[in-house]
This record gives structure tokens, C-alpha cells and sequence, in this order.
């Protein structure tokens, strides 16, 4: 992948981040207000997450690699 296609690549990956953020939310709202929150489902979106982070940092790594002076 060039330059421009991980950019492409990872202001996507940023705005499904910020997606899943609001989802978790909506979800632990809905919770509070059934007195019941679906756990699994808290799980498995928040597991998404913290694997998109890691991409994301992948990714960020491979456009600003660390610099030894």
C-alpha cells in the first residue's frame, strides 16, 4: 500500500473507532434504562475496539516511523 491508500485506510479505521464509541454508549444507556445490560454484546464491541486501536497504531507506525537521533 502507498502512502495515500494507509491514510485512506486509516481515517477509516478512525471513524469506525469513533462509531463503535457511540454504539457502546447507546448501549450502556439503553441498559440503564432496562435495568439489564447485554454484557456479551458490551464485550464483543468493545474487544472490536481495542482491535481497531491496534491497527490504527499499526498503521500509524508504518507512516511516522520512530526516528533514532
Amino acid at each position: 500500500m502507498n502512502e495515500q491508500e494507509l491514510r485512506k485506510r486509516l481515517a477509516l479505521l478512525r471513524s469506525e473507532h469513533r462509531d463503535l464509541d457511540v454504539a457502546i454508549a447507546a448501549l450502556g444507556e439503553a441498559g440503564a434504562e432496562r435495568g439489564f445490560v447485554d454484557q456479551l454484546q458490551m464485550a464483543r464491541l468493545k474487544k472490536r475496539k481495542l482491535a481497531l486501536k491496534d491497527r490504527i497504531a499499526a498503521i500509524e507506525d508504518l507512516l511516522l516511523p520512530d526516528i533514532i537521533a
